[in-house]
């Protein structure tokens, strides 16, 4: 599977989450998060995940270490890592990210933060 211009796609998404495709072993997703905003407090027991930020700035936190997340950067987050990344600054964190296995069902689209905790919450993750 060939994703063409992928950096382009995750700098011009306006959605909080989108998959962009799935294998059996990996999931691939572009994510734009707002100023003021953050992804959330969370742990995934069952997936690795891999974080690359193209745009923007702010901080990550590992199991309660706190560490500055500046574009270019890439955080691996191992499965059962309680995690979170907040945006600092007025520009969006532009992110591609992956999963391995796929964490979010194919297709998935969420436009807001909003939608993607009722989504998350409904399916229980």
């Amino acid at each position: 599977m060939h994703l063409k211009n992928l950096e382009e796609k995750a700098m011009t998404n306006t959605t909080f989450r989108t998959v962009v495709a799935n294998a059996s072993h990996t999931q691939v997703v572009i994510m734009n998060v707002n100023p003021g905003e953050d992804i959330g407090l969370e742990t995934h027991d069952k997936e690795d995940q891999v974080l690359y930020l193209i745009s923007g700035q702010g901080k990550v936190l590992l199991n309660g270490v706190e560490s500055d997340f500046m574009a270019g950067d890439c955080v691996l987050v191992p499965a059962g890592t309680e995690h979170n990344f907040t945006t600092v600054g007025d520009e969006p964190m532009k992110i591609i990210t992956t999963y391995s296995p796929p964490h979010h069902p194919v297709g998935t689209v969420h436009k807001t933060k909003a939608d993607a905790e009722a989504a998350e919450a409904e399916h229980g993750h």
